[in-house]
């Protein structure tokens, strides 16, 4: 998978140099922009062509991922399925997780937290 990065990213703290979040894709618009003008030895240009085939679009490993608000939502999921976890506080969170894990049901959101 091709990474696009804004232009200068390397160059300029301001701009994402060792700040991953600043490195998003911003459409090069200088007027003597190589990048612009698709020059060769250059960053590429993110096109149509560079999209999810329509088959996997929205696909977690494969599976279609159900949002889950509670234990009754969980249960209604077949096992091994990848459920996301919606804004729910601490307690439900910790209930909702050990049903998941009984269930063999994978959540896809969790990020290193609960």
């Amino acid at each position: 998978m091709v990474r696009f990065l804004r232009s200068d990213t390397a160059r300029h703290s301001r701009l994402g140099k060792n700040r991953r979040k600043l490195q998003k894709w911003r459409a090069p618009r200088g007027r003597h922009s190589k990048i612009r003008r698709k020059r060769f030895g250059y960053p590429r240009l993110p096109g149509i062509g560079f999209g999810t085939p329509r088959k996997e679009v929205g696909l977690i490993q494969g599976l279609k991922p159900k949002l889950v608000h509670n234990i009754r939502e969980l249960e209604q999921l077949q096992k091994g399925a990848i459920a996301i976890m919606a804004r729910i506080g601490a307690r439900k969170k910790l209930e909702v997780l050990k049903r998941a894990a009984e269930l063999k049901i994978k959540i896809a959101n969790l990020g290193g937290t609960a």
